[in-house]
């Protein structure tokens, strides 16, 4: 069969699903370049100079890049794509951060580049004098700063500069003991942890681990932490995400609890290692008011920052993240995909990608489970698709969402894994009240206390109860290891972080057959099938494809 791959002059790939190349083209491309449409059978990616510089950072050169290119393209590979790889190549690591006698120089061994930067207005304010055709001074404070200009114009820096190894701690992973407890680093973990640490040089400490949901993210930052062994701050999503790494810390390191403070809304406790949610640190009272808690990053002399689930960073903390370049950074995520369109921020200020694994072959190693993803169209009633008609677009998204007939495919579902540990998740608290009212099961919303919250999860997976009905507060940072069925019955208009994220409520490894099971169950011919579609993006670009059903498909499969 020819090859799989046609690769366009304005940068795209055409990449063919049915070839039987097909999965090892996609582990190959998807290293350096960003799925953008994946309809049934040819997926659109397309190569961004992010998406290289990234490539660049992580290991790959372009000699790599165009042999993938070659070895997997069905037709001569355009001139202009060589030419545009190797161009943007060469442009990380073109300007350098150095330290020379304790100075911040911006250094380049090309002189003309150095001639626009010096002359550019919007880069003058960050530089404190030029000293030689090659070398600026640049004033320490805009370290991020600087580094952030010279993206946007296209130049991404190599920070070289190192970092302060903040106040010691001394971190001790627990090792494994006579009766198997302990923890022993999978070996892409360890991975992670080197591609991050770099043997504790320069060209480590900021960056971004890439994994997906459910490969044990949170073990990779103990790894760090254990190298590092200075005094930490990691910033997560919300209070159970925060509970959730020190129960971690607490099980897989000697810190002891005294060690581990709690900084959210309803504590305020600074130790060796803080933990702090992004709403307390975003937290003012009005729009007007100075952010109230941003001291935090300076009230220690910290030696590592950790950004859980960096792809969700509120754009403030990105201008406090500019300011501490000085500290090592360590960005962890399932994807690098942000809602907000600041990629190239996370590039410059958490530092680029330092380490990737597909999905897919963490799979086939049996870490996560395979995923089976189906998605289940349905038509609106008669009444509500004449209110559809009538409507404007987002209130036409939530009829379509609150379709009244999911209710009936949830149940036959229901049946179908009658002997699973099932979530039901939505987006309309009135939509899962009326699920909660109808099948009776336990709910969490962002109103449900947090005691109550912890209790219900704790017990799910203690097996006390197997059905749950989760809002959106569930989506991140939630470990539900036993779950292995996601019923999604409306979500984010076309959130591809939140599918991912859903979908990785269901990955942990399973005991038994190790397969996850998850339902999307949308109104078709709606803005909800509309919405799915790049919703399903982000699974494609990972490996996993939909099953799609129509209602007589359905009932062929799962009865009435």
């Amino acid at each position: 069969m020819a090859n799989p791959v046609i690769v366009q002059s304005d940068n795209t790939l055409l990449v063919e699903v049915g070839n039987s190349a097909y999965e090892d083209a996609r582990n190959a491309i998807s290293q350096f370049s960003e799925l953008e449409k994946s309809p049934e059978h040819i997926h659109t990616y397309r190569i961004t100079p992010l998406s290289l510089w990234n490539a660049a950072a992580s290991g790959l050169n372009a000699d790599d890049i165009t042999a993938y290119l070659e070895r997997y393209s069905k037709y001569e590979i355009p001139d202009s794509v060589y030419t545009s790889i190797y161009e943007q190549m060469k442009r990380y690591g073109l300007l350098k951060l150095i330290i020379v006698d304790e100075e911040l120089i911006l250094t380049s061994s090309d002189v003309t580049l150095i001639n626009e930067i010096v002359y550019n207005k919007k880069i003058q304010n960050y530089i404190h004098e030029r000293i030689d055709s090659n070398n600026v001074k640049v004033k320490k404070l805009f370290r991020g700063h600087i580094k952030q200009a010279l993206i946007k114009l296209g130049f991404p820096v190599e920070d070289l500069a190192g970092y302060e190894d903040g106040d010691p701690c001394d971190i001790i992973v627990r090792p494994i003991d006579a009766d198997g407890k302990g923890l022993e680093f999978r070996d892409y973990q360890s991975d992670s942890v080197n591609a991050f640490y770099k043997g504790g040089g320069p060209e480590g400490g900021s960056g971004v681990v890439v994994l997906p949901c459910g490969a044990g993210k949170t073990m990779v930052g103990i790894g760090v932490m254990a190298e590092i062994k200075s005094e930490t701050l990691i910033l997560v999503t919300n209070t159970i995400a925060l509970r959730q790494w020190k129960e971690e810390l607490l099980v897989w390191t000697t810190l002891s609890g005294d060690m581990i403070g709690e900084y959210s809304g309803d504590k305020k406790e600074i130790k060796p290692i803080t933990i702090a949610t992004y709403n307390i640190l975003t937290y003012r009272k009005n729009k007007k008011e100075d952010f109230l808690h941003f001291d935090l990053f300076n009230s220690k002399n910290w030696g590592l920052i950790i950004y859980d689930e960096v792809h969700l960073l509120p754009a403030p903390v990105f201008r406090l993240t500019s300011e501490i370049q000085s500290k090592r950074r360590l960005g962890l995520t399932a994807t690098l995909i942000r809602e907000d369109g600041l990629e190239a921020d996370v590039f410059s200020l958490i530092g680029p990608k330092k380490y990737d694994i597909p999905w897919k072959i963490l799979e086939k190693t049996k870490w996560i489970a395979t995923a089976l993803c189906t998605e289940i169209r349905i038509e609106l009633p008669e009444d509500k698709r004449f209110q559809y008609s009538l409507s404007k677009d987002r209130e036409k998204f939530r009829i379509a969402s609150e379709n009244p007939r999911k209710i009936d495919f949830v149940k036959n579902i229901l049946k179908h894994h009658i002997d699973s540990n099932i979530i039901i998740i939505g987006q309309y608290i009135a939509q899962l009240e009326e699920y909660k009212k109808i099948l009776g099961f336990p709910m969490i919303s962002g109103s449900t206390p947090l005691s109550e919250r912890e209790d219900l999860y704790k017990r799910f997976r203690n097996g006390e109860i197997k059905y749950l009905i989760v809002s959106k507060v569930a989506n991140f940072s939630v470990d539900l290891p036993d779950a292995n069925v996601a019923i999604q019955i409306s979500g984010t208009f076309g959130s591809r972080q939140e599918e991912a994220q859903r979908l990785g409520r269901v990955l942990r490894p399973k005991k038994n057959d190790n397969y996850a099971y998850f339902y999307t169950i949308i109104t078709s011919n709606s803005v909800e099938e509309k919405f799915s579609l790049n919703r399903q993006l982000f699974l494609t670009e990972q490996g996993y494809t939909y099953s799609i059903m129509n209602e007589e498909m359905f009932y062929k499969k799962f009865g009435d």
